[in-house]
């Protein structure tokens, strides 16, 4: 995974810090080169980041449910600084309340997120994509 760069962070005005280290501590083992952007992170924060690394995806996070509100927009502001092919995950407890995780995914993928990952779905398996949608092997 040398030289593919990976921006994480939790969105919004989420603090939860716990599983943001655990992602990054994930993706470090798997020999990405993280940059966390930490909890209470603007999308400005996350692209910043992406632009000045030159990072090959965004993963966000969010646990407090608010997620699809702070997401809005997020992909055509990765477009607009020039992240065109930027890949953009985003997982967690996105939605308020229990809802169809199918639902929950298109609409996020409406969003332009590539990849939607329920709660209590493992890192190991956003690596496993990562790997597959970066040519990675």
């Amino acid at each position: 995974m040398e030289g593919k760069t990976i921006v994480i962070g939790v969105i919004g005005s989420d603090v939860h810090a716990v599983g943001n280290k655990i992602i990054d501590h994930a993706l470090t083992k798997s020999g990405f080169n993280v940059v966390n952007v930490g909890v209470l992170s603007t999308q400005e924060d996350f692209i910043n980041a992406a632009v000045e690394t030159n990072a090959s995806a965004i993963l966000v996070s969010s646990l407090y449910g608010h997620g699809e509100i702070d997401a809005q927009g997020m992909r055509d502001k990765c477009n607009e600084a020039g992240l065109d092919d930027i890949l953009l995950y985003i997982g967690g407890n996105v939605v308020v309340g229990k809802q169809d995780f199918e639902e929950v995914e298109q609409r996020f993928k409406d969003l332009g997120f590539d990849r939607v990952y329920e709660p209590g779905q493992k890192i190991e398996d956003g690596i496993k994509d990562l790997k597959k949608d970066l040519n990675l092997h």
